[in-house]
């Protein structure tokens, strides 16, 4: 009896592997789709964005900084990515922008926007609490 071989494959090593793999991507994957930090104004209608892969995200964050979906970009750059990402690939374009950002900077946006060829522009807002007030301040 000491001389056979044993053919019956131990599989708990493996099980061990995959349910450490299957925790770490449940812990790793919530911090992969978080988007970037913005606290956007407030509106009483709000609609649903589409599918991701039908629609690019602009984001001008507080400091002014641009972003199209998560890759940084500068405004003299901005033209050429919009048309390359967007007008190139007939996509739809979101723009979020923090409500500290000033008015002056997102319209600048918008006309780097408009001038790479995107007809029509969405923006992206928060739905309003009950209990706001009607000028968006906050108490």
């Amino acid at each position: 009896m000491a001389g056979r071989f044993l053919s019956e494959v131990n599989v708990t090593p493996f099980v061990d592997v995959m349910l450490v793999l299957l925790i770490i991507f449940m812990v790793t994957a919530p911090m992969m789709t978080q988007g970037l930090q913005v606290d956007l104004p407030q509106t009483r209608a709000v609609s649903v964005l589409p599918k991701e892969n039908e629609s690019v995200v602009l984001t001008v964050k507080a400091d002014g900084s641009l972003y199209l979906d998560k890759y940084q970009v500068e405004l003299t750059d901005l033209g050429g990515q919009v048309q390359q990402l967007v007008t190139n690939q007939h996509k739809q374009l979101f723009l979020r922008a923090d409500q500290a950002v000033p008015y002056g900077t997102v319209v600048k946006v918008m006309g780097v926007v408009k001038a790479a060829g995107v007809d029509k522009l969405g923006v992206v807002a928060e739905e309003e609490k009950p209990g706001a007030s009607a000028g968006g301040a906050k108490k």
